[in-house]
C-alpha cells in the first residue's frame, strides 16, 4: 500500500502569504532591519534619504506633468507621494490629502451624466492634440511623408 503525500491545503498557502508568519511579514522584517542598519549610520542615512527624496521627486513631478494625458499620470502621483512617505511625514500627510481629494472627484465625475463625461474626454483629446502640436510632432511626422503644411509647425519647435 503506497501512501501518496497530501495536497497542500489552500488554506495553509493563504495564511503563509497573507497571515501572520507569512512572506510579507518576513520581508517586512528583513526591511525594518536593514532600514535599521541603515539609520545607524549618520552619513549613509542622510545619503539614503537624499536618494529616497531625489527618486520620490522624480517619480511625483513625472506624475504630475502627465497627469491631464492618457496614462499613468495619477498613479505616478500617488508612487511619488508613497516613495517619499517612506521617509517623509510630510509626504505621508500630502498622500492621505491627495488621495482623499482624488476620491472626492472622481466620484464626482463617476456619477455625472454622459454630457460631463463626454465633455472630460473632449477635452482630454484636444489636451493631447495641443500638446502634440506644440512638441512638433505633427511637423516632423509630416515631413516624413512629404507633407510640408505652414500650420504643422510648431510655434515652439521652429
Amino acid at each position: 500500500m503506497t501512501s501518496e503525500p497530501a495536497a497542500p491545503d489552500r488554506t495553509d498557502r493563504a495564511e503563509d502569504d497573507a497571515g501572520s508568519g507569512g512572506r510579507w511579514d518576513a520581508f517586512k522584517q528583513r526591511w525594518r532591519a536593514f532600514r535599521a542598519s541603515i539609520a545607524r549610520r549618520p552619513t549613509l542615512n542622510l545619503a539614503y534619504r537624499i536618494l529616497v527624496g531625489l527618486v520620490g521627486s522624480v517619480v511625483l513631478i513625472v506624475g504630475i506633468i502627465t497627469i491631464p494625458y492618457p496614462g499613468p499620470g495619477w498613479a505616478l502621483v500617488f508612487a511619488g507621494f508613497g516613495i517619499l512617505a517612506t521617509e517623509f511625514t510630510w509626504a505621508h500627510h500630502a498622500l492621505t490629502w491627495v488621495r482623499g481629494k482624488y476620491r472626492i472627484v472622481m466620484d464626482w465625475y463617476t456619477s455625472r451624466g454622459w454630457f460631463i463625461k463626454t465633455l472630460g474626454a473632449v477635452g482630454t483629446c484636444a489636451l493631447v492634440v495641443v500638446t502634440l502640436w506644440l512638441l512638433g510632432t505633427f511637423s516632423m511626422v509630416g515631413g516624413w511623408i512629404g507633407v510640408d503644411w505652414t500650420w504643422l509647425r510648431s510655434p515652439l519647435m521652429s
